[in-house]
Formats: structure tokens, C-alpha cells, sequence
């Protein structure tokens, strides 16, 4: 764990964001909040090499993913996005799912521990029948119940190349 924070965060986009051939960024588990993902928001447009964003971890919230949203769409590359333990809940979900769609190359989505609840599942389940190339889905401890399994299920049959779900404690 590291402490880069948010004012780490904003030095981080300065430079990172004249890294054209950037593939990869991982930045779990730095104490990053909403005010942090703006910034680096900021500078993840330019990265159109980016393939995986790891902010697992973090604190990014429903801001957060707001202003991550807002310019996730424009990455046509990403194909790993791990958003695990941000306390995005359902609002955040709704903000994501606004834009998952155009991630056309999306393999990998983790969103567990997210507090995404029913509400949440059922936005995000209009859209991940678009991503064909979803691969691996993580919403493990999300307290989206029965329902929100059942909303979500019924638009994953469309990701023909879905080979790992996880559900686990939702209380289904």
C-alpha cells in the first residue's frame, strides 16, 4: 500500500499524461478520492494505448467514478478495468454503466466490493450485453440479492466470451 493520495494523484497525470504509449497504469490502494480521479480523469483521454487501469482500492466514490466516466469511453484500448473497493454504490454504477459500452475491447471488469446494491446491478445491465469481449465479470460483495443477479444474468448471456462471474456474497 502506498499513500500517493490525491495531490500525488495530480502530479501523476502531469507526467503520465505525455506517456502516449502507456499500457498499463496501477495505482491500487493509494488513498485516491473522488478529487483524484477528477485528475487523473484529466489526463486518461490521451492515453489511447491504456489497456489496463487498476484504482482498486482506493476511495474514489460516486464522484469519482463520475468524472472517471466521463472519460472511459474514449479509451478504445482498455480491456482490464479494476475498480474493486471504491465505494462507487449504485449512483457510481449508473455513471460507469453511461459509457462501458464504448469500451469495445473490455475483457476484464472488476467491480466488486462496490455497495453497488439492486439498483446498480439493474443499471449496469443495461449495457454489459454491448461488451462482447467481456471475459471475466467480478461483482463479489455488492448486496445486489436475487434481483439484481437476475437482471444482470439475463444480459451476460450475450458476452459469449464470459468465462469467469463472480457473485459471491450478494446474498442470492
Amino acid at each position: 500500500d502506498n499513500d500517493l493520495g490525491d495531490e500525488g494523484a495530480g502530479r501523476l497525470s502531469e507526467v503520465v499524461g505525455e506517456c502516449k504509449a502507456l499500457a498499463h497504469l496501477a495505482l491500487s490502494a493509494n488513498c485516491i478520492s473522488a478529487e483524484g480521479a477528477g485528475k487523473l480523469a484529466g489526463m486518461l483521454g490521451g492515453c489511447k494505448a491504456l489497456t489496463r487501469l487498476d484504482l482498486s482500492e482506493n476511495m474514489v466514490g460516486t464522484e469519482g467514478a463520475r468524472r472517471l466516466a466521463g472519460v472511459l469511453g474514449e479509451c478504445k484500448a482498455l480491456a482490464h478495468l479494476n475498480l474493486r473497493g471504491n465505494g462507487i454504490g449504485s449512483e457510481g454504477a449508473g455513471e460507469l454503466s453511461k459509457v462501458l459500452g464504448r469500451c469495445k475491447a473490455l475483457a476484464h471488469l472488476d467491480l466488486s466490493v462496490n455497495d453497488i446494491g439492486v439498483e446498480g446491478a439493474g443499471r449496469l445491465s443495461g449495457v454489459l450485453g454491448e461488451c462482447k469481449a467481456l471475459a471475466h465479470f467480478n461483482m463479489d460483495g455488492n448486496g445486489i440479492g436475487s434481483e439484481g443477479a437476475g437482471s444482470l444474468l439475463g444480459v451476460l448471456g450475450g458476452c459469449k466470451a464470459l468465462a469467469h462471474l463472480n457473485f459471491s456474497r450478494n446474498m442470492i
